[in-house]
């Protein structure tokens, strides 16, 4: 069995937002060799996510408005965690729905997907440069 690990890094400009991974991901796969197993991609910082969805912006936009719904950053002094100096506990909140990592089936060179998926990275806490693991197992 190969093992293939890439970093990515990352910089959004905003507070939160959303970026579309695949392209880069399927780089990493061509460049593993690998042709069938497992390809995992973690978000490496605990207020950003990596999650599969659809790449469509109206979802992005509701999912935007949704988390700030469940968690929203503004008044930082709601949150506990900002007691230690920090203004993120929002981010944080957001990250545990979005996930952590995802795991997708890679097939003849390709990732497996179903219809419409892609692979997101959420930013939650931007304005900083932030890295995304991309792990390749397999043959």
């Amino acid at each position: 069995m190969k093992s293939f690990r890439k970093e990515l890094s990352i910089e959004f400009p905003a507070r939160m937002g959303f970026v579309n991974l695949t392209p880069q991901v399927e780089a990493a796969l061509r460049d593993s060799g690998i042709s069938e197993g497992l390809c995992l991609v973690n978000a490496m910082h605990i207020s950003a996510s990596v999650f599969i969805n659809d790449d469509e912006r109206g979802l992005h936009a509701d999912f935007t408005r949704w988390l700030e719904g469940l968690a929203p950053h503004e008044p930082v002094k709601q949150w506990r965690h900002n007691d230690s100096g920090e203004d993120n506990a929002d981010a944080h909140l957001k990250r545990q729905v979005m996930g952590r990592e995802v795991v997708v089936a890679v097939t003849d060179g390709k990732l497996d997907f179903g219809p419409w998926e892609q692979i997101f990275y959420g930013e939650f806490d931007g304005r900083r440069r932030k890295r995304i693991l991309v792990k390749i197992i397999g043959e």
